[in-house]
């Protein structure tokens, strides 16, 4: 993985829930002697908003924008590589989903204050995973919160990661499709991905193991 770091020295892991992220992002801080920034919890908001309560999706949405901001604001100027398990623009994505048209029209005035103080990340890994994928890792992961989360749910908003890959440019971008591979419990699926990921990324590449 030495190599790795010879340009990137911002990488963000990006992905729906369950899709691997934060393992993976735990795993290179480790290989590569990185710091890593973790996704922000103890959002007071997520629960009453997972179970459907009206006026939850505004002060949980504006929650993890401010969270995710005071973050990413303090990373300095990467003396040390850091490796973060979400991209900025990720809470945008949340947000077109979850809020009205008068909570969107005033989250995006502080989403764009924000997003111009923050770096831009020179390597972007998109974990990518099929709908069915992600609902069977939520039932077999078994986290209280997650249980109320309708199917519905994580349908529309694996439909909004792809949708917002399809079109993202600002950085170099691996696409790993884990709906067939476990890097987080098969040790030869995690070093298959180590071992891309120790070469070059330019553009937008994509990557899944055969057999």
């Amino acid at each position: 993985m030495a190599r790795l770091f010879d340009q990137p020295r911002f990488i963000a892991v990006e992905g729906p829930i369950r899709a691997g992220k934060s393992s993976l992002a735990q795993v290179l801080a480790e290989t590569l002697h990185a710091r890593r920034v973790a996704e922000p919890d103890s959002n007071p908001f997520l629960d009453r908003f997972y179970t459907g309560q009206p006026g939850a999706a505004f002060p949980a949405q504006m929650w993890f924008l401010h969270e995710r901001y005071e973050q990413l604001r303090d990373l300095g100027n990467f003396d040390t590589p850091v490796v973060a398990d979400y991209l900025f623009e990720k809470d945008k994505i949340f947000a077109y989903i979850n809020l009205n048209d008068a909570e969107l029209e005033l989250y995006n005035r502080y989403y764009q204050m924000f997003r111009a103080e923050l770096p831009t990340p020179e390597l972007v890994i998109y974990l990518q995973a099929s709908p069915e994928a992600l609902k069977q890792r939520i039932r077999r992961k078994g986290v209280p919160g997650e249980r109320a989360i309708s199917d519905k749910y994580i349908e529309q908003v694996s439909t909004a990661y792809e949708h917002f890959f399809f079109h993202y440019s600002a950085s170099d971008l691996l696409v790993v499709n884990t709906s067939d591979i476990d890097f987080v419990n098969n040790n030869r699926d995690l070093q298959l991905l180590l071992k891309r990921l120790a070469e070059p990324v330019h553009g937008t590449q994509y990557f899944l193991p055969l057999g």
